[in-house]
């Protein structure tokens, strides 16, 4: 198996290939984990790797098959997961020194029903720290780099899990989102990417950063990769009280490539301030949908300007609720030389935390403080309503809302990260999305001139992954993510 097949991999070649016999589960893990270690010294999309688990779960798949039983919709397939997501017995260190250690004793419920049906996790996927920043250089590990070019980012928080698809060290992967950390890395790395429907998705096992706003999602090559994954893992969950009893529809079934009629709203705020390249292909993604059947209305989401002051006070309170726990008394690393247990708190935090969760973490706190209250948090919450009204009313006038992923493609390493407004606001596309709670995903439509891949972004009605997946498979099928 040489690198060009391994590359070339997806989800349904990876079954077909079993069911054929033309290599055994146990054979691909072992070429995938070779070429994933080797690729790995080139943009650092892993920090840890697990081959004992990735062979003993391709092993049950290789005696499925000889026993002549159904080895699941993921038959053998390698999977990266974030590392913020849980691996019972397998580091989950959150790309922090506080938990550079940690083994946790349960997965994840998304790692759970990922494995029952027949995938091969093969490692654990760099991010930014705590899931916190845009670009995965806020791991205390070392930044990720992105396989289109190696001296840019690959986008964040799930940085590593995009750059192990895009470079074909994973077929699939599991990220992690909270104001874009799925669908901003997939733009930058040229794949796809979902953010499903909050509560789709378990977030049992999901380290919490900003518990209102986060969620599980999939990366994939292709739409249908995509499309497949999120049905394996969505669903209700008894030990997640945010789970929704929606049922989950076979999403791949529904992959006709029949968008005639679609309505699709193109809201005129999303559309200043565009880097020039990026718009003109943007603009020229909606042309080939128009050519497809669908409908296309100027619309307008007038609370968007808000949206960037509105998360950031959020997901910061949220945060700073959240990492209270991280104080060196049970799970986390500790300070030793501190004489009292207050001193042994300030020690274990000023150390083990990065500058960006101090960053947010005291933002946090001043917004929840007493007298600041009711300025900024209840306030911000407000403006939530208001984010989310916005959809609800444009979702009456169309099926589907396209816009930009980010305002620019992926930037140099170092470019942005001591400017963190900066940062911000390369979010700017996409938070407004989460926090409204609806399916959103990236899916490639071209490149620039200077060869840097651009994502499209789509969303939709709460609970309409089908119909967001059914407009991607579209563009897709007619050649719209051809190139990039």
């Amino acid at each position: 198996m040489d690198a060009g097949f391994l590359r070339s991999l997806t989800i349904d070649a990876v079954r077909q290939g079993l069911l054929r016999k033309e290599f055994r589960a146990v054979e691909l893990a072992e070429a995938m984990l070779r070429f994933a270690q080797a690729e790995d010294a080139r943009t650092r999309a892993y920090l840890h790797f697990c081959p004992e688990r990735a062979f003993s779960a391709a092993r049950r798949v290789d005696e499925k098959i000889a026993r002549g039983e159904d080895p699941g919709p993921l038959a053998g397939v390698p999977v990266a997961v974030k590392d913020v997501i849980l691996t019972k017995g397998v580091r989950t260190t959150c790309a922090s020194r506080l938990l550079a250690n940690y083994i946790p004793p349960y997965d994840a419920t998304a790692v759970v029903r990922l494995e029952e049906a027949g995938g091969v996790i093969l490692g654990k996927t760099n991010c930014d720290e705590f899931a916190m920043g845009s670009s995965t250089e806020n791991s205390a590990f070392g930044p990720t780099r992105n396989p289109v070019d190696p001296e840019r980012v690959p986008g964040g928080s799930s940085g590593g899990s995009a750059a192990a698809v895009a470079q074909g060290t994973a077929v699939v992967a599991l990220g992690s989102d909270t104001g874009g950390s799925i669908r901003q890395p997939a733009s930058f790395c040229g794949i796809s990417g979902v953010t499903p429907t909050y509560g789709r998705v378990s977030r049992y096992g999901l380290v919490a950063f900003a518990s209102s706003l986060d969620h599980i999602g999939p990366f994939g090559k292709t739409v249908r990769d995509n499309a497949i994954l999120l049905r394996v893992i969505a669903g209700r969950d008894e030990r997640d009280s945010t789970s929704a009893f929606a049922p989950v529809p076979d999403y791949p079934a529904l992959l006709d490539g029949d968008v005639r009629g679609v309505k699709i709203g193109l809201p005129r705020e999303y559309f200043k301030g565009l880097a020039s390249e990026t718009g003109d292909l943007i603009l020229r993604a909606v042309d080939l949908l128009r050519k497809l059947g669908c409908e296309v209305f100027d619309i307008s989401l007038p609370t968007t300007d808000y949206a960037i002051a509105c998360y950031y006070i959020i997901c910061t309170a949220e945060a700073s609720s959240n990492l209270a726990r991280y104080d060196g008394v049970r799970y986390t690393t500790r300070n030793f030389e501190a004489d009292t247990l207050v001193e042994m708190y300030r020690r274990t935090r000023g150390e083990g935390f990065g500058a960006e969760c101090k960053r947010r973490i005291i933002l946090g706190t001043y917004v929840l403080s007493a007298g600041y209250y009711d300025a900024y948090y209840l306030k911000a919450q407000k403006v939530r309503a208001l984010i989310a009204r916005d959809f609800a009313e444009a979702f009456q006038k169309v099926d589907a809302i396209i816009t930009p992923v980010s305002p620019f493609p992926a930037f140099k390493l170092g470019e942005k990260i001591d400017d963190p407004l900066e940062m911000y606001l390369s979010d700017i596309y996409t938070i407004t999305g989460s926090l409204a709670g609806i399916p959103c995903m990236s899916v490639p439509c071209g490149r620039t001139a200077s060869g840097l891949p651009v994502g499209m972004q789509i969303l939709a009605r709460h609970f309409d992954e089908a119909g967001m997946l059914r407009l991607a498979d579209a563009f897709e099928r007619a050649g719209g993510t051809a190139g990039a």
